[in-house]
């Protein structure tokens, strides 16, 4: 299929700017194929911001960066009515930087939970409303946001409401010694690296739209459906660990997620079929963010992860 050729020539072209972090890579283009937006995770300086740039740049795709501070307001993300000058009462929108197709809110965590709220309608509904009136995004339309880790000062838990609208939330985590070799090799020489862009925007909403018609065998979906189910204490599938250390479980919205990303990943398998490891590949970056643990979990330092791996092992197949 000529598309999983230039998926693979969109790995090859970001590789070329991106040393390692594969799975970060993998994770961002199912998550981007599959028309969802994505929440990158990890402490400063570790490329996060330089791979939007580079996904922009090889998807070919108009991209805006949006860098959150404490003072930054919702105005200055949706933008806002001006007056025209010499035309009294009359006014003219001024768009944000979130009319593009690709836009990078960067440490979103820094802002106050007040402009973090702003990015909510146009993340779901793909529209912005400013005073009443209503502006479509352009399509296609993504949000990378970055975040570092909560235990860093100054920062502000997203709500619950808006780490629902992220499909996939990646952890970017530090680079072993070669990669790191290899990164101080590439950015204090000489030689600059060009990249070529190898896809477009309509293209992307086409293998969306292809991806949505793979289908996803009966005994596939069960699975998929038991293991959102197990996330949830009350449930007959629930483990021992959600029991100890759950509050609230993923909601329907995290089994989209995961079918979406796995019809996505089986068709760059070459596969028109959903498999039992398509299924268990995505679940953990379409879930970690979706648990909300209790005291108990948090204090004792329990992780989404340890969670979710520990559901996939013990729900059956078939």
């Amino acid at each position: 299929m000529e598309v999983i050729k230039k998926i693979e020539k969109v790995k090859k072209e970001i590789g070329k700017v991106i040393v390692g972090q594969d799975e970060v890579v993998n994770f961002s283009l199912i998550a981007l194929l599959s028309g969802g937006h994505i929440l990158l995770e990890g402490v400063p300086g570790l490329g996060k911001t330089m791979l939007v740039k580079t996904l922009a740049n090889v998807l070919n795709i108009s991209f805006n960066r949006i860098q959150f501070t404490p003072d930054l307001m919702p105005s200055d993300i949706t933008g806002t009515n001006i007056i025209i000058p010499g035309k009294g009462e009359d006014f003219q929108f001024k768009k944000g930087p979130i009319f593009a197709n690709l836009v990078l809110a960067d440490e979103i965590n820094r802002a106050t939970p007040k402009t973090q709220s702003a990015l909510l309608e146009s993340m779901q509904e793909k529209k912005v409303t400013v005073f009443g009136t209503t502006y479509p995004l352009p399509q296609p339309f993504f949000v990378i946001a970055t975040q570092n880790p909560l235990e860093m000062e100054g920062t502000y838990p997203l709500p619950e409401a808006q780490l629902e609208r992220f499909l996939f939330k990646i952890n970017v985590e530090y680079p072993p010694f070669e990669e790191l070799k290899e990164i101080v090799l590439r950015t204090t020489g000489s030689e600059e690296r060009e990249i070529e862009a190898i896809m477009d925007g309509e293209e992307l909403l086409e293998f969306n739209k292809l991806a949505r018609e793979v289908p996803v065998a009966e005994k596939v979906l069960d699975f998929a459906l038991k293991v959102l189910s197990s996330t949830h204490k009350t449930s007959p599938f629930a483990t021992e660990k959600v029991k100890k250390y759950v509050s609230v479980g993923a909601s329907p919205r995290g089994i989209q997620s995961i079918i979406l990303a796995a019809k996505v990943m089986a068709l760059l398998d070459g596969r028109y079929h959903v498999s039992f490891a398509d299924i268990e590949k995505v679940a953990v970056p379409a879930l970690r963010h979706r648990l909300i643990l209790n005291f108990e979990g948090m204090s004792e330092g329990i992780k989404g992860d340890e969670i979710i791996k520990d559901i996939l092992t013990r729900v059956e197949k078939g």
